[in-house]
This record gives structure tokens, sequence and C-alpha cells, in this order.
């Protein structure tokens, strides 16, 4: 029987495919189903060679079904897990019947379902515990405390943080929602960095002062001129300032440096690189990978603490992606830590 016919097809499907015939051996799999069952099966009895209850059984059921079979499937390659979409379907032809195996690498679509169900989660967690305070102090003004106006002030202070905490996330929820909506959107409009950042570190210094720190700016008094949207790069150094205050130890100083650079290969042109650094306890490098992820926190207590609604980072990431620009952050235990952004000049 002449199989190259069978081999050509299967070789020239966008997918991972592989054929079994009649007697239940496996004729031939193309180089993407290699990559996922391996090489040198063709030849075996299918159960012996793939060993997977899930996509044998799939083979067996359309044999003995005589019908198309669908599923999904899990196998680990390397040492990821990932989900195929599998169709099993017959071959019928007047030298040859078997069965044609398909695979759809659904991965991605899984771990946009599991972000999904993850930030609906963080986002009821974090709502849940200040809703659940103003209810249980609402309650106690009702009752015991009804005459007590030492306590009723005490409660409303209270009840004022952890509305003010619910305000603040509902806030940066929007500007995440708002900021990657329009992340494909390059801005059109110039402007100049530096004089951003000294409206920035002006606006700040009535925080740094409170916590004993002095934020310097080290740049040369001239016009650097970027692409950029103007209040979403005030929102970035906003944010990476105000963070290297809050976090940068008390009495330490921030430093904030602008550069000039005629090529940076990670913007592949001219480039303006703003460095903020802290005198601070510092990051473990092992967070550093996830701390633009959605609510992720070194310190969830701490942050909490201070304000922070564990989306400002994931806000920056966005911006700066937009700005075609790039982050970096270096950090070690007890040596602070440094923010890095790059971004194309004009």
């Amino acid at each position: 029987m002449d199989l190259m016919p069978i081999k050509t097809m299967v070789d020239g499907l966008p997918l991972a495919a592989m054929v079994v015939d009649q007697s239940r051996r496996l004729v031939c799999l193309n180089t993407l189903a290699e990559e996922i069952w391996g090489t040198g099966l063709s030849g075996r009895h299918y159960e012996v060679a793939l060993r997977n209850p899930v996509l044998t059984g799939a083979i067996a059921e359309c044999f003995r079904d005589q019908k198309t079979f669908q599923t999904r499937i899990s196998t680990t390659i390397g040492t990821r897990e990932t989900t195929f979409s599998l169709k099993v379907a017959l071959i019928q032809g007047d030298t040859f019947n078997g069965v044609l195996a398909t695979f759809v690498d659904v991965s991605p679509m899984e771990d946009v379902g599991q972000m999904r169900r993850d930030f609906v989660a963080n986002v009821s967690h974090e709502l849940r515990t200040p809703l659940t305070a103003l209810l249980g102090f609402i309650e106690t003004l009702r009752g015991p405390a009804k005459d007590d106006e030492r306590a009723r002030d005490r409660f409303l202070g209270i009840m004022e943080t952890e509305a003010s905490r619910m305000n603040r996330l509902v806030h940066d929820l929007l500007s995440l929602s708002r900021v990657e909506s329009e992340e494909r959107i390059r801005p059109g409009d110039q402007l100049d960095v530096y004089g951003k950042l000294q409206t920035v570190v002006k606006a700040l210094e009535p925080i740094a002062e409170d916590k004993g720190i002095k934020v310097n700016l080290i740049a040369s008094d001239e016009e650097v001129m970027v692409n950029g949207d103007a209040d979403q790069l005030y929102q970035v150094f906003t944010n990476l300032i105000e963070n290297a205050i809050k976090y940068g130890g008390s009495g330490g100083d921030v430093t904030v440096t602008l550069s000039v650079l005629d090529r940076d290969p990670t913007v592949r042109g001219p480039a303006v690189r703003i460095e903020i650094k802290d005198q601070g306890q510092g990051i473990d490098p092992i967070h550093i990978p996830r701390l633009t992820e959605r609510f992720y926190r070194v310190d969830s207590h701490r942050s909490r603490e201070m304000g922070g609604t564990g989306l400002g980072l994931a806000i920056v990431k966005h911006i700066i992606n937009r700005h075609r620009g790039r982050m970096q952050i270096a950090s070690a235990l007890g040596q602070g830590a440094t923010f890095t952004v790059t971004l194309p000049r004009l």
C-alpha cells in the first residue's frame, strides 16, 4: 500500500497530526506531533506507543463507533503542562482506512481563562475586607455604640479609611482597563521628560518630607523630547517615585537620574533613560519577575497599610508598553531598588 500521499498530507497540515491504520498501528506523525509525543513511533501499536489513556481511548472509540470524537487532553512537554483540543476522525478511501488525530494547543486560552478567574477572585478579596469592616462598624454604631461619642468618632475614622481604600481600588481598576485598551495606540503628542519629572518631584515633596527623605533629580537643564501621553507618563513617574519614597526607608535619599542616549538596543534607536533609585530594604530577586502582575505584593500587609492596591506596577507596565519603552528592575535584599524606564527619544 502506498502511504506517501497520506504522509504528504499529514506533513502539510499546519497543526500536530498523526494517522493510525486499521491494524491499530501508527502510520505517520508530522513534526509537530513528534514534538509532543516523541520520535520513532511509526509502525508501533498506538496504545503501546502513546501511553495516554485519553488519547488512546478517543482513538479506540472512533474505531468502534465509526464517528468523529472530540475532547481535551493534557500532557507535559518539557516542564510545562500543555492542553490540546483533540479531534479524532475517520479516514475512509479506496486503498486506506484509518483514523486521523489532530491536536490544537489551547493552553494560551486556558491561561487567559485562569487569569480572568484569578482577577475576579483578587478583586472580590480586595473589596470584601473593607466592605466587611464597613458593615460591621455600621451595625455597631446602630447598636452598642449608638450613644458612645468616642467610639463613634473612632469608627467613623476607620470607615473613612476603608472607603478610601475601596475608592483607590476602583480608580486603579478603571485606570488599568483604560491603559490596556489603549496599549496598541501609540501616543502622538510631544512632551518634555525633564519638565514632567520636575513637576512630579515638586508634587511629591510633602510626602518625602514627612518620611524624612530627599528626592534628588539629576539631569542637565535642557528639554528631552519624546512622543508620549502627558497624563500617562505623569502617572508612571508619580507611581515609581512615590513607591521609592514609601518603601525606600526613612531618612534615605531617592535619586532620579535622567540620561540621554544616542542609541539604546532595547528601543532600537535614540532613547531617554530614567533611573529611580532608593536606599530601602531592597527586594528579594525571586519576586522581581512577578512585580508587575496584578495584585502581586512582596509584603501584602505593609502594602495595604501604605494605601497600595497592588495594581500600580501593572498600570506602569502597560503605559510603558504603549510608549514602546522598556522597564527594568534591579534589586537585592539590603541594597535598595532601582527602577529603570527607557523611552524612545525624538
